[in-house]
This record gives C-alpha cells, structure tokens and sequence, in this order.
C-alpha cells in the first residue's frame, strides 16, 4: 500500500510504500537492482523516531529523489519484518534507521540524529 505524507509546514509530499510482510523483501531486492530503495524503520513510541521522520519529509524533493523508492516500516506493529531486515541486510536493529538498499545490499544504515537528507541523496545511486 501506497500513501503520501505532506510535511508538516511545506508543499512536500512523500510517497511512501509501506513495509508489512516479510514477503516483500523480495521485491525489494529485485526493485534495488535498478533503483535505490530507502527503507525508514520508525517507532511511533519514540519521540526521536518522529523527529527524524519529520526532518527527513520536510526536506524531501521529488525531482531530487526519483531513483529513491521510500519504503515505511512501523516496527512496532511489524517487529518481525524488522527483525528479518536486520538479518537479510546484515545491519544492527536500531529505531529510527535508515537504509539504502541497492543491488540486494544494504549500501548505507544510519540511525537517530545521523538520519540526513542530504547524506541520503550523496550515497544513493544518481
């Protein structure tokens, strides 16, 4: 499923897929072999989870970010698709996190304040 979230205070609007199942890791892996795929593990009870979030939407630009697909992953409600991207993608579980996935691999994971836009675009495929 599909939805758009437009910042809070701009005209910026993300699209983002949500992460449920642990099926769609799969297509992950075969979209990353012709785009970037940005995976963001949130936790709604965290308030630096919102934070990041919030920082990361409010910056996001479609013309700058159209090789990215953005894939939203709640933890909470989907521990164990967490867990499995943890595994598949040999990266430490952490909330909020980061990954950038191309070619099957996680290329780029980062967490809490070192969640930035503009590192974000610089280790994606351009």
């Amino acid at each position: 499923m599909t939805k758009e979230r437009k910042a809070c205070g701009t005209s910026n609007i993300m699209i983002w897929t949500e992460l449920k199942t642990e099926s769609q890791l799969e297509q992950i892996q075969q979209e990353s072999k012709t785009k970037s795929i940005l995976i963001f593990k949130h936790s709604k009870r965290c308030s630096i989870s919102q934070m990041a979030l919030d920082r990361l939407e409010r910056k996001w630009k479609a013309e700058e970010t159209s090789h990215i697909k953005a894939y939203f992953l709640d933890l909470v409600s989907y521990r164990e698709t967490s867990d499995t991207v943890a595994l598949q993608f040999e990266v430490d579980h952490e909330s909020p996190q980061v990954l950038i996935i191309e070619n099957g691999e996680a290329i780029y994971d980062r967490s809490h304040f070192d969640i930035d836009y503009d590192k974000i675009l610089k280790a994606s495929r351009n």
